[in-house]
This record gives structure tokens, sequence and C-alpha cells, in this order.
């Protein structure tokens, strides 16, 4: 089995998540694989910008995911080990950098979202970050 390492984001703007539809029909979160000796935080920065134009800032760990497929072009299993990071973005503007794998994006309030998430482990990172995140906003409010 082929082992990647891979990073995304969980990102937030006013009380809504990012989500996008891939090729397969799925609603995801923008994850990609870690670079060489790149840092997962850093992975994450990179690859939510890349894909989606989203300058994110990093407020906390998410958590982690996985899932295992097979590869017909690697003719081999394959697991994905995904380190989240919940960000935060002071504008809705995205800019998707392949319309040909990502036909429909944007942000979404929480219920809608965990709605339309395509798989069950999202479905649960969206909710434990989205707690998080409000108690970031509650934090900062505080001061």
């Amino acid at each position: 089995m082929l082992l990647r390492d891979c990073a995304g984001g969980v990102i937030f703007y006013n009380n809504k998540v990012f989500l996008f539809l891939n090729e397969k029909n799925e609603w995801v979160m923008p994850k990609g694989l870690i670079k060489d000796s790149e840092d997962p935080q850093a992975a994450a920065i990179r690859r939510v910008y890349e894909e989606t134009g989203i300058n994110g800032k990093v407020i906390e760990p998410a958590g982690r995911t996985y899932y295992e497929f097979y590869s017909i072009t690697r003719q081999k299993p394959v697991c994905n080990r995904i380190a989240w990071y919940i960000m935060e973005t002071d504008s809705d503007e995205i800019r998707i950098s392949e319309p040909e794998r990502f036909t429909e994006a944007g942000f979404f309030g929480i219920e809608e979202a965990v709605d339309m998430v395509t798989y069950s482990q999202d479905k649960s990172l969206l909710l434990q970050s989205y707690k998080k995140y409000c108690n970031f906003k509650k934090g900062e409010s505080d001061l």
C-alpha cells in the first residue's frame, strides 16, 4: 500500500465554511500532498491557496482523517493521511485553479455545509472545527 501524507484546510469566513464540488460529484474541502520536507501546516496553507486562491490564516489544528482507495493508474491501494487545519479568511473571493476538477464552489452556512459534505468523517471534522472556531471567535471578542 502506498501511504501519502496530505494537508488541508477547513476555511471559515463570517460563520460560513468553504466547500467545492469535485469531478466525482463529491463536496469536499481543499487538501493535497505534502511536499518532501514541507511542514504540514505550510502545506495546508499552500494547497488552499493553490486550489482556491484563498489566503487562509491558520487558527489551530483541526484533526486528521484517513481514507483508502485503489489507484488504477498505480495498480495498488493508496492510503491518504490528511492533517487538517482550521483557517480563517477575511474575504469570500475565490479563484478555482482547476475548473475541470472543481465545478462548483463557495462559502456555505454550517448546517447546509454539513448536509452537503459527502463523507461522514469530513462531516464530523467540519462540526468539530466549527465548535473550535466559535470558541476562538468568542475568545477574540472577550479581549
